[in-house]
């Protein structure tokens, strides 16, 4: 190759991060991060979960069985024969029951005599996909109606504990979508007219944020709970119980988004869209809020955890969601009773999901919290 060919030639790009965009460079950084993504994955499935409860769920929440109560959980056996010589790929056995004469509990026991197969998308209860479609298919379940099936045990009634906590994961997943989404609006726009306006004003939203941080949680949780009505329609304490977790949750948000205003609002790119006759609150959502975007998406992440922990600590504590709400904190607070703990501790299941669900999403915040400096190495 001649000089001028050479002289001639583009010049290799020597790091493609050089020509990528930061939502780009967001993005590589977190696919670096593998228990971030990891963590990223186990939440999809997890609001994938929530959104096809009803399908996942072999039975409704509110079904139950006097028959089988404080059943233990049965084990998904594979590739078995029934007592006529039946072959069956997937099948669980049912229960002898006997009954202690002194104590008048019931004792259950695996009886491998009795075979129930199990299918997947087998005929069941019907219900109402999404309001919209009736059906009657579930993702697994015992193909023959109405035998036992408790994967996670039963409850006190005899109800399918991994029904109820499958169908529990649709209210505590929403509760902290919803009530991060509203916190995320109180925090930028509170936050953002304290940093961008300064003086008074930014004085009056600075002392009532240490106002509300300043009193004890779960005190200010109490009181306001305890202004809900005990017979108030379920779904209106769900959306007080949401409205109340979000109005306590904005402060931390705020004063992030404040700090960043401070440094921002002396900016050229927000002086010249003073100039140019933008309204404060076009600035805010236009110009300064897109400039750290990434962080706050991080925020909102290590935020919704926090609203987790917070609804089940309510309802737990009987002051949160109440029957026939299912959530997992309500799930929780039917455990707390000294057979559960001794005989039933299954009943505690409900909380592995709990401990799986905070887990991933710090991970995940952690993971994005990393990635939003995409220049930093």
């Amino acid at each position: 190759m001649t000089d001028q060919a050479i002289a001639l030639s583009p010049e290799p790009v020597q790091n493609a991060d050089a020509l990528a965009g930061q939502w780009k460079l967001i993005w590589w950084r977190f696919c670096r991060h593998r228990l971030a993504l990891a963590a990223g994955i186990v939440i999809f499935l997890i609001y994938l979960v929530a959104l096809f409860a009803d399908v996942l769920a072999p039975v409704s929440s509110q079904t139950y069985d006097s028959r089988y109560t404080y059943a233990p959980p049965q084990q998904l056996r594979f590739a078995g024969y029934d007592a006529a010589g039946g072959f069956h790929p997937l099948y669980v056995n049912g229960y002898s029951m006997k009954v202690d004469p002194i104590a008048l509990s019931r004792d259950y026991a695996p009886d491998p005599a009795i075979v129930i197969s199990v299918g997947f998308f087998v005929k069941g209860e019907p219900y109402r996909l999404w309001g919209l479609f009736n059906i009657d298919r579930h993702l697994i379940g015992p193909t023959e109606p109405g035998k036992p099936f408790y994967l996670f045990g039963a409850d006190r009634l005899g109800r399918d504990v991994f029904s109820r906590t499958v169908h529990g994961t649709r209210v505590s997943m929403s509760v902290g979508l919803i009530g991060v989404a509203i916190s995320l609006v109180l925090g930028i726009i509170l936050g953002g007219i304290s940093g961008l306006y300064g003086g008074w004003v930014d004085d009056v939203i600075q002392r009532c944020i240490e106002l509300i941080n300043s009193i004890p949680t779960i005190p200010l949780w109490m009181g306001l709970a305890a202004a809900v009505p005990i017979s108030a329609d379920p779904v209106l304490v769900y959306l007080w119980i949401t409205v109340i977790l979000s109005l306590i949750g904005w402060t931390d948000l705020a004063r992030v988004v404040r700090g960043r205003f401070l440094s921002l609002k002396t900016e050229d790119f927000v002086l010249a869209a003073g100039l140019d006759g933008c309204s404060r609150m076009r600035i805010i959502w236009r110009h300064m809020v897109p400039s750290f975007m990434s962080h706050i998406i991080a925020s909102v992440t290590l935020a919704i955890p926090t609203m987790i922990l917070a609804e089940t600590a309510l309802s737990f504590l009987g002051i949160g969601l109440r029957p026939p709400v299912v959530s997992w904190g309500v799930l929780l607070q039917e455990a707390q009773n000294i057979l559960a703990v001794s005989s039933a501790p299954w009943l505690f299941l409900p909380g592995i999901a709990v401990i799986v669900t905070v887990l991933a999403l710090n991970f995940l915040g952690d993971g994005l919290r990393d990635a939003a400096d995409p220049y930093e190495y």
